[in-house]
């Protein structure tokens, strides 16, 4: 399918201390978690920025060459400084952002997400109360309010989508696409990479963890 003209900014944060190791190194069958993400967003985007924590190692992705790897300006203050990174480093003025543990993102799904987002600041998922904002379309035009949070020392990337205008895709758009909601699962413990790796090697999911 045709690439959009669009920049994926791929959040890979710092080292997981929960796991005690580099989670998004782990394998999920015969690819890492972070490689699974930019197989899925290769395939869409003409560019892809992967924003890492200072003194994050990121290994050498030589099946990627057009990535790019770059330093979150303020180190240690969350993700919203990491989508901040990507829209300066963004050559495009829509860009996807997603996390670098979400080892199902459905590309259909986020074909879609970018459609919807003319006129609006932001496209994210809004599954009954609870947003997905790293899962989500940003413009350029969020730069000037994520400086003025940041000057705040605001740093809640929820209270962003309240200064900008939001398109919200909801869960029967949602299921069109991913009826499963696989695109929600994220890898935070040891039991979500045994459950990633059960499900894909055919083991069904259920998002009850």
């Amino acid at each position: 399918m045709e690439r959009l003209d669009v920049t994926s900014i791929v959040l890979a944060g710092g080292r997981s201390m929960r796991l005690g190791y580099d989670k998004v190194l782990q394998a999920v069958g015969d690819r890492s978690l972070l490689e699974k993400v930019l197989d899925t967003v290769a395939g869409l985007s003409r560019s892809i920025v992967v924003v890492a924590a200072e003194g994050r190692a990121i290994p050498e992705l030589k099946e990627y060459p057009g990535v790019r790897v770059v330093t979150d300006l303020y180190s240690g203050r969350g993700p919203l400084v990491g989508i901040y990174t990507g829209l300066l480093a963004s050559t495009t003025f829509r860009n996807l952002v997603v996390a670098s543990d979400m080892p199902f993102l459905n590309e259909g799904l986020l074909r879609y997400m970018v459609s919807l987002s003319d006129g609006y600041d932001a496209v994210t998922l809004r599954i009954g109360d609870k947003l997905e904002p790293l899962h989500a379309v940003y413009t350029r035009a969020c730069l000037g309010p994520i400086e003025r949070m940041l000057e705040e020392g605001e740093l809640g990337v929820h209270r962003l989508l309240l200064r900008i205008r939001v398109r919200y895709v909801v869960e029967e758009e949602m299921e069109r696409f991913d009826p499963e909601r696989l695109s929600l699962f994220n890898v935070n413990t040891e039991r979500d990479l045994r459950m990633a790796r059960d499900i894909l090697a055919g083991g069904g999911y259920s998002d009850q963890r």
